[in-house]
């Protein structure tokens, strides 16, 4: 696998100032929304805490009954997993779950009109993003999510390459080619403009099956908003923050606390911090 970690990337947790026996609250707040199926809360909740965020568990039902507004959550994740089972596909029932529930719909539709505000969709989440329209909600023409070209289901660790890009995670990352674990069955990006339309953070680093799992066009595995605030990708960053979480790491790195993925979410953070 070809891996490419930047110069200044020392592996060390004392790098980014994290503390995994942190107990006291940052005020730096992250939701994690999950719907009935969803998987990978625990892996996200754990990356973002590590980062620096505290941590609310959101489900749907807290934003359906309006006990949940996000009012004071500054960073929204959804996590990745199989919502509804996904036998309506490509998280269409999740969706649903927010278009077709006012009070759902109007915490939602707030958080994305505030400009303090960041979001992440993993998978089966980025799905989410994509069927509501949240990453380029002003083209007249949508991207869409659709099955993998194999028509099967694709679980493997392999190779993403960050291109340059101008998002607040991803950024910094710039010029990376990093390992990363995919798992799902419908996660071809279709996107109806040139590549140059949109806000690209990460492609599959070679473009023949099956280091491109599923044949999105140009090789995209996550794009972002214009202001690149929002992103939307189908691998699991938050599957290879550690090491020893990866099917491949550079031998002569294998005394490192963390992978450069640690700095996207580290990224976020201190993008919020910025905004108080």
């Amino acid at each position: 696998m070809d891996i490419k970690i930047a110069y200044n990337f020392t592996g060390k947790l004392s790098q980014f100032g994290l503390d995994p026996d942190r107990r006291t609250p940052s005020g730096v707040k992250a939701a994690i929304i999950r719907e009935k199926g969803t998987n990978g809360e625990r892996e996200m909740a754990y990356t973002l805490w590590l980062a620096g965020f505290d941590v609310k568990d959101v489900t749907m039902t807290d934003l359906v009954s309006g006990r949940e507004t996000l009012d004071d959550i500054n960073m929204i994740v959804f996590c990745g997993g199989f919502s509804n089972s996904d036998v309506l596909g490509s998280a269409k029932g999740w969706a649903g779950a927010f278009l077709f529930n006012p009070k759902a719909k109007e915490t939602l539709d707030r958080f994305y009109a505030r400009k303090d505000t960041l979001s992440l969709g993993i998978c089966n989440g980025c799905q989410l993003m994509i069927e509501l329209g949240l990453i380029n909600p002003d083209y007249e023409k949508q991207a869409h999510m659709l099955h993998n070209d194999s028509h099967k289901f694709e679980s493997s660790f392999l190779g993403l390459t960050i291109p340059k890009n101008e998002s607040v995670m991803f950024k910094t990352l710039s010029g990376s080619r990093l390992g990363v674990w995919v798992a799902h069955g419908e996660g071809k990006f279709s996107l109806p403009y040139a590549e140059d339309k949109y806000n690209v953070i990460a492609k599959y680093t070679y473009a023949d099956y099956p280091a491109n799992p599923n044949g999105s066009d140009y090789n995209v595995a996550g794009i972002a908003s214009a202001d690149g605030r929002h992103v939307a990708m189908m691998p699991h960053p938050e599957r290879a923050i550690f090491p020893w979480q990866c099917g491949y790491y550079p031998a002569e790195r294998l005394d490192d606390e963390i992978t450069p993925w640690i700095e996207a979410f580290v990224n976020a953070r201190k993008w919020v911090e910025a905004q108080k």
